[in-house]
């Protein structure tokens, strides 16, 4: 066998950098030879910065995804006798969305197969929420995988490291040579996960705002529009909304109050908002699953929905009904006047609540499950001198005053609150 390789990297660095485009072929070898480990990580990360800096045309983020995908394994539901519909959220604060919007999905015959990942900074992870019930666990093989979609009808646990191996260390990559923001690569990094994935449809949640991951509307919904198009160019039925992310999603932001704030919602109540948007998803998810009038509402007030949560989490050997983590300490923050609360910035929020040991700063760091915010107001809602607004949790209260710092000017009291836009803004479609 020749040893010889068929393309230069160095050359391909250039094209990018000279603002040209990359063949097919070109692509294809890329790929493959940075999972051999040919390519150089310091080359890759030059081309990571060519692409950020100039960008890519739709075919070549294609052909990159595809690449993606061929550097691992595809799963197949085939052998289920009903339809699938997955969900992705680019990930915000409170963003607890996928436990409830799982089950109640699932009422309907649509099996859905989540495969979530666990939270990095300020956004949590769908994965170290649920760890927050006793004896839940995340890692499944593909048979337990299978069996749980055909009994149960929706499984959130981990990705399995066969799953797109490219995108994993061209993700490492580009946290540490500035270049995540690129969009055709965080594009291609979504879009191959959840395309080997090998759901029949797929309802992306792009979120936009102040704790959202592209805070610059246009850039969120330039990322929609490229995600839908990968995934329809792949024969995945591929649609987006684009949500608001600028106040935290809901009263909990943390784990174990967020799985409490989930269970409210399949029980018929929790915030208005996080019923909201887990109906907007569902109907979409079930829109392109062929079943556009499933009485989505009926499905969360009637308990059918919860009943499809306990028998999901029992699968994976949780107690559903065990009670959940709570925190040694607790520090409330009250209105400093009467008003109206005016103002809530999502991301400082979400940095208190990785401050106070929600979320994890590096992969291998341990998340402390009680730990988080509970809001006791939203913007818009009248408040008096002295009420609480909010209550931070620790297990060590240590950890308060760096967490207060990252609140500070983060919530406003004034005489009045501008009025709110709708949290769907936008729907694209292919």
């Amino acid at each position: 066998m020749s040893s010889v390789e068929a393309f230069d990297v160095v050359d391909l660095i250039r094209t990018k950098r000279d603002r040209g485009e990359l063949s097919t072929p070109q692509i294809d070898w890329l790929i493959d030879a940075f999972t051999r480990g040919y390519v150089a990580d310091e080359q890759m990360s030059a081309l990571a910065m060519a692409i950020l800096l100039n960008g890519m045309e739709r075919r070549e983020i294609r052909d990159l995804t595809m690449a993606m995908i061929a550097s691992g394994e595809r799963m197949s539901f085939a052998s289920l006798d009903k339809p699938t519909s997955d969900k992705h959220s680019t990930g915000g604060v409170g963003d607890k969305i996928t436990l409830p919007l799982a089950p109640l999905v699932a009422v309907f015959g649509v099996a859905v197969p989540q495969l979530s990942g666990r939270g990095l900074g300020h956004t949590g992870g769908t994965l170290d929420k649920l760890e927050s019930i006793p004896g839940w666990r995340a890692a499944l093989t593909n048979d337990e995988m299978m069996v749980q979609l055909a009994d149960v009808g929706a499984v959130i646990c981990a990705a399995g490291s066969g799953l797109a191996p490219a995108d994993k260390r061209l993700y490492a990559l580009r946290d540490t040579t500035g270049t995540v923001e690129a969009i055709p690569l965080i594009a291609s990094s979504i879009m191959s996960k959840k395309i080997a994935e090998g759901t029949g449809a797929l309802v992306l949640d792009v979120k936009f705002g102040s704790g959202a991951f592209m805070q610059d509307y246009e850039r969120a919904e330039e990322l929609a529009r490229t995600m839908v198009a990968l995934g329809t160019d792949a024969g995945v039925a591929t649609t987006a909304l684009l949500t608001d992310m600028n106040v935290p999603l809901g009263l909990a932001i943390g784990n174990a109050n967020e799985v409490r704030e989930s269970v409210e919602v399949l029980a018929g109540g929790g915030p208005a908002d996080v019923v909201e948007l887990t109906l907007a998803l569902a109907r979409e998810m079930l829109t392109l699953a062929g079943q556009p009038d499933a009485d989505v509402e009926g499905a969360l007030a009637d308990g059918r929905a919860m009943d499809v949560w306990k028998r999901m989490i029992r699968a994976q050997d949780g107690d559903p009904d065990a009670p959940l983590p709570v925190a040694k300490e607790t520090h409330v923050v009250t209105a400093s006047r009467d008003g109206v609360l005016a103002t809530q910035e999502a991301l400082p929020f979400g940095i208190a609540a990785w401050r106070l040991g929600a979320g994890r700063a590096r992969q291998q760091d341990p998340v402390i499950h009680a730990a988080g915010i509970d809001l006791h107001a939203k913007p818009g809602d009248e408040v008096r001198a002295g009420q609480p607004l909010f209550t931070l949790s620790a297990d060590d209260a240590a950890r308060f005053p760096r967490a207060l710092e990252a609140l500070e000017g983060a919530y406003t009291i004034e005489d009045t609150a501008p009025p709110r836009g709708p949290i769907v803004r936008a729907r694209i479609e292919a």
